[in-house]
């Protein structure tokens, strides 16, 4: 169904070039409203806003067509791109299945990479390949992971030790961002992780209501972290501040030290 959208304000958008931080008032999208809204970026194919609850993103191609001009929208170019990424992700998921595992996968970095005594909620992948990622929605733009080490953390805004966490992972994403993405998944709806601007999240989110990779993984506990080395394999898993087993930004470090392509 085409979504209508009301403007409050909607006249500031007819003229100008359209700005990083451009406030458009209101944004009405089905039974959906969007108060206090301030664009944070345009791309060929979305644009993200943050509003009075948290952020959002629509699709250029749904907006009305005053509004897809005003955001310079190309349909051919925007389709190009949705079929690159389309590309992309097979493509990366079939380098994935082609990689030969590593010579040493035993060698443990101290007490956090192995498993040894150690709780986990949820089914053992370490040093397996990861059995993969499914996503309902994206609530940030897609990440490029191709040639990434990529952290998972199963996670819920009900949830007190999950967001506790989302300080560290942000930071992980700061400090690591050249060799590492992270991302938080969800199983809730949309609505309920958009709601949460307290942590604010500053890496990339998406939700599986369906808990499709949740069940794979067979998580029972949350929250619950895996980190994938560039080649698919899990490399380290768990509850991120269980005692003896805490997830550091010195674990991440050797980590990433210990599994980059040399």
């Amino acid at each position: 169904m085409r979504l209508v959208i009301f403007l409050l304000l909607g006249l500031a958008l007819l003229s100008g070039t359209v700005r990083a931080d451009e406030q458009i008032g209101v944004l009405k999208v089905g039974t959906d409203t969007y108060t206090n809204v301030t664009i944070t970026g345009v791309s060929a194919t979305d644009i993200y806003f943050i509003y009075d609850q948290g952020t959002g993103n629509l699709k250029l191609k749904d907006l009305d067509p005053v509004l897809q001009k005003h955001f310079n929208y190309d349909p051919a170019k925007a389709g190009a791109v949705e079929k690159k990424q389309a590309a992309n992700q097979v493509q990366y998921h079939q380098e994935l299945l082609r990689q030969p595992p590593p010579e040493d996968m035993s060698r443990p970095i101290g007490k956090d990479a192995s498993n040894s005594g150690k709780k986990i909620w949820a089914k053992s992948f370490l040093n397996q390949k990861f059995p993969g990622l499914a996503v309902e929605k994206w609530l940030t733009p897609a990440p490029d992971i191709r040639g990434k080490f990529v952290l998972i953390d199963f996670w819920a805004t009900w949830c007190g030790p999950c967001r506790k966490a989302i300080p560290e992972l942000n930071n992980f994403q700061k400090k690591f961002g050249a060799k590492l993405v992270v991302i938080g998944l969800s199983g809730e709806s949309e609505a309920a992780v958009r709601r949460m601007t307290n942590p604010q999240i500053e890496y990339t989110i998406a939700i599986d209501s369906n808990a499709v990779t949740k069940n794979m993984i067979g998580v029972t506990g949350i929250p619950h972290v895996m980190i994938m080395d560039p080649q698919g394999y899990v490399r380290w898993e768990g509850f991120p501040f269980l005692e003896g087993h805490e997830l550091t930004e010195q674990v991440v470090a050797d980590i990433l030290d210990r599994y980059s392509a040399k």
